[in-house]
């Protein structure tokens, strides 16, 4: 919807950048960072019939609100000056629209910091349907909104009407969930010295988790302020991109880490037994994640104009943002799986109870990121004789040979400890090679398909790519598609 009406303008460019800037709040004290360090504490104590529990909810929460109050007042007051650090390539109306819409969002984005904690609640007595399903509600007042607004408006009117159906949809994603957290907690009153332990505890976790996903966040500052000095559509084209992006990051690498992490975690012994635990399972995993990552990398290289039409192109979305959101996702794709696979070597490492040796790696990437980005994108396409306009695909590229730097550092580290891992060569130039050739056979269908339409071709080109892939896979025997095939069939209740 929201390629629909604002395509890659400059208007794009100020609405992305004017929702991801407060949105810092949500992800620093929000989801991630409660479920690592309030969760574990509260759960505990509901665990053991503490009768305190409800009173260290309670605490938290009004701490939370407070702490998020002040904070909000801060991002409002102090709104150009985040714009002049975060998208300081942004000036005149683009730079004033940016503003008024952080303005507005910020108190929007308070509400989520505390529908998190509403969340660490519900998910601590066992109850996730409600707390997993208010984000739909969010989302579905700003399409709303973009629905009733987005034909009578002009572009620049109808993002102040998102960013405060942004904030509507932020109330109505705490509403959803208040009544299930009244009902759990009727011990409703604040005693911080009765439960001043438990709270310092869950406080003390959350400062090195805030920590750790300062700097990711920093990460995606990162990319956007670069984007911000290139010219008009590259911060809504590296958005756009970003959504695609997470999507296998997420399904095949966070995924994958998660479920290993529990059964890592019960290692024990010496170090040669607990590498001895590890590595299989470790190894098993990089496996499982290249299998699926390297035709999602090689999607995007071949086939991203595709992707991106398939999805984005609608009014004022045109073939011609898809092929510039193309170079995006193209680099992209560089990175992809030395990205995605980091996500497990991390999850090793925590299960180790290492929680520095990430971080340190995450700095040097993120360090690399701004030097490289900043070469790649802004310094090489007028040395090339490229419109600067392309240096979106720098920018990207860039960032993914940061990652595979972060890679390199997390495997090595990870073999000192533990013993060899990482991924069979030969295991690794076959599923590049089947990649490249579905790549090749999707690239030329696409152009056999060109006149049908950004849907039709995209049913037919993705499918096509897709299924030469695994067809190949099949061919070559991989363990991977077995186990892949397995894992649907289970997924639909088959045997």
């Amino acid at each position: 919807m929201l390629a629909h009406y604002f395509g890659t303008s400059a208007v794009a460019d100020a609405l992305t950048a004017g929702l991801r800037i407060p949105n810092i709040l949500q992800n620093l004290l929000g989801e991630g960072v409660l479920s690592a360090s309030f969760i574990p504490v509260y759960s505990k104590m509901l665990g053991d019939g503490d009768q305190d529990a409800d009173l260290l909810a309670w605490a938290v929460g009004a701490v939370l609100a407070l702490t998020t109050s002040v904070l909000v007042a801060l991002g409002v007051a102090f709104a150009p000056y985040l714009i002049t650090v975060i998208a300081p390539g942004f000036a005149a109306e683009k730079r004033e629209l940016t503003i008024a819409i952080v303005r507005i969002v910020f108190p929007g984005t308070g509400i989520l910091v505390m529908s998190a904690w509403c969340l660490g609640v519900l998910n601590s007595h066992h109850r996730f349907f409600a707390s997993y399903l208010a984000p739909v509600f969010w989302n579905l007042v700003i399409i709303a909104t973009m629905l009733w607004f987005g034909p009578r408006r002009a572009q620049d009117a109808l993002a102040i009407d998102v960013a405060w159906g942004s904030v509507v949809g932020a109330a109505v994603q705490l509403g959803v969930q208040v009544p299930q957290v009244l009902a759990l907690m009727r011990r409703r009153r604040l005693s911080f010295g009765r439960v001043s332990e438990a709270l310092w505890t869950v406080f003390r976790n959350m400062f090195a988790v805030v920590g750790t996903k300062g700097v990711a966040q920093i990460s995606a500052y990162v990319d956007q302020l670069l984007a911000s000095l290139l010219p008009t559509g590259a911060v809504a084209a590296i958005n756009f991109g970003q959504i695609f992006y997470m999507l296998p990051v997420s399904l095949f690498g966070s995924s994958v880490a998660a479920s290993e992490l529990p059964t890592m975690s019960r290692a024990s012994g010496t170090v040669e037994e607990i590498g001895a635990a590890l590595r299989p399972r470790l190894n098993a995993g990089l496996r499982q994640i290249a299998f699926l990552i390297v035709p999602s990398a090689a999607g995007f290289i071949f086939l991203g104009d595709v992707i991106a039409a398939f999805v984005y192109q609608s009014g004022h979305f045109s073939h011609a943002d898809a092929v510039y959101l193309w170079a995006v996702l193209a680099g992209s794709g560089v990175g992809l799986l030395a990205t995605t696979m980091v996500q497990l070597y991390n999850a090793a490492f925590y299960s180790l109870l290492d929680a520095r040796t990430p971080f340190r790696f995450a700095v040097v990437r993120v360090s690399l990121t701004l030097a490289l980005g900043y070469g790649c994108a802004i310094l090489l396409p007028p040395l090339l004789g490229i419109p600067p306009r392309w240096g979106v695909a720098g920018l990207t590229a860039s960032a993914g040979v940061s990652g595979w730097i972060e890679f390199v550092l997390c495997r090595w580290r990870m073999n000192q400890r533990i013993g060899p891992t990482g991924l069979d060569r030969a295991l690794v130039t076959k599923l590049w090679s089947i990649a490249i050739v579905a790549g090749l056979i999707g690239f030329a269908l696409k152009r056999e398909t060109a006149g049908l339409g950004p849907r039709p071709q995209g049913l037919i080109v993705l499918p096509v790519y897709g299924a030469i892939y695994l067809a190949m896979a099949k061919m070559l025997r991989l363990p991977e598609f077995d186990a892949f095939v397995a894992m649907v069939r289970r997924r639909f209740g088959g045997r």
